[in-house]
């Protein structure tokens, strides 16, 4: 889990060589001991090793950079990025924020439906601009 930083049920399954419901069991028993940190719900859940952990390895810092940022702070940085470069991609914003494309989709289609971005384009050559009246 150190290494990986982030681990979901299945990558911990093959990492251990057990089933899902075996490396599921584990992780939740960590996360009852303080341990490891869950995010997420059902297929997208993963863990994290918890603040405790780090700052017993004297690494705190750490935990702040593979911890990602609260959905509040992903809306900030999408926007400003708009402001600062005119337009964001959905992978654009997958880099940005270190989410996954269906997050980052989630994300790019609230702040549209907010009227904060407005989609242009179709397809692949589609890009969120900041929303004008």
């Amino acid at each position: 889990m150190r290494q990986e930083r982030r681990l979901d049920t299945a990558t911990l399954a093959r990492a251990i060589q057990r089933n899902e419901a075996i490396a599921r069991s584990v992780l939740e028993r960590l996360v009852e001991a303080g341990l490891v940190e869950a995010r997420g719900v059902k297929k997208g859940r993963t863990y994290t090793l918890s603040p405790l952990v780090y700052r017993e390895l004297g690494q705190s810092a750490d935990y702040v950079r593979q911890a990602g940022f609260e959905p509040i702070q992903q809306e900030q940085m999408v926007l400003q990025y708009v402001r600062t470069h005119g337009r964001i991609t959905r992978k654009e914003a997958v880099e940005l924020c270190r989410i996954s494309e269906d997050q980052a989709s989630r994300l790019l289609r609230k702040l549209t439906g907010a009227n904060q971005l407005k989609l242009e384009g179709q397809g692949r050559a589609s890009y969120y601009v900041v929303f004008s009246l």
